[in-house]
């Protein structure tokens, strides 16, 4: 019997139109459906397709511990265990990741795990990163500037040390790292040249200058955008 082919597909920050046209296909055409989902509550990459879920399709939700640091390996194990199963029984797996399947996504601990016994195919998403730049009208980097992606999650003086090295950045997973960030970003001076953007694509999205942004408010998926020079024209 021929192996199911396991499809890891992009369906973007949270806006459904923003879902590709090949990950909409290959999302109809998958008799499984898998995404990540924490320990309780709804998949937020599942609420962006639900529309086009056909209620025929097998779905798995794989859960993952919301919480810092990676998840466990013995949980991507299981997750595998479960897909590997289905994958061996001739099935095709479409498994949702938010935004981009590659970029901080949890699917990359369940690629390198498949990857050398099935046939996978990665279908790029719009990032998260792409849509906060496109949420608040401002560019990532211009010309020869480059652009450093950083999680809040480093040590402080590590937060600092690559922050103060960027001409530009993104710093990713504010939630509780917010006040270390913005003491950072205090002692860099760079606090006026940092926006705060939330839930970018969606009705909800929050756009803010850094400065003004209340910590008690601020999610683990939360995104600052810094420039080390003001942006140029």
């Amino acid at each position: 019997m021929t192996t199911g082919h396991l499809y890891g597909l992009g369906v973007g920050p949270g806006d459904p139109e923003l879902l590709t046209l090949k990950a909409l296909r290959l999302l109809r055409a998958a008799p499984v459906v898998a995404y990540p989902a924490p320990d309780s509550g709804d998949s937020f990459a599942r609420g962006i397709v639900a529309e086009w879920l056909d209620h025929g399709q097998r779905e798995i939700a794989i859960r993952f511990p919301m919480r810092p640091g990676p998840p466990p390996e013995a949980l991507y194990d299981e997750a595998t265990a479960r897909l590997a199963a289905l994958l061996d029984g001739g099935n095709d797996i479409a498994f949702l990741c938010q935004g981009d399947p590659l970029f901080y996504g949890s699917f990359a601990g369940i690629l390198r795990r498949l990857v050398p016994r099935y046939r996978v195919t990665v279908v790029p998403g719009v990032s998260s990163l792409t849509a906060c730049a496109a949420a608040a009208g401002l560019p990532l980097a211009q010309r020869d500037d480059t652009l450093t992606v950083v999680p809040a999650t480093l040590a402080e003086d590590e937060l600092a040390r690559r922050l103060a090295e960027s001409e530009a950045a993104a710093v990713i997973k504010l939630g509780r790292h917010f006040v270390k960030l913005r003491r950072v970003l205090v002692g860099l001076g760079l606090l006026d040249r940092a926006v705060y953007i939330e839930r970018a694509s969606l009705p909800s999205q929050r756009i803010e200058p850094l400065a003004q942004v209340d910590p008690a408010s601020v999610p683990y998926f939360a995104t600052a955008l810094v420039w080390r020079e003001r942006l140029r024209p």
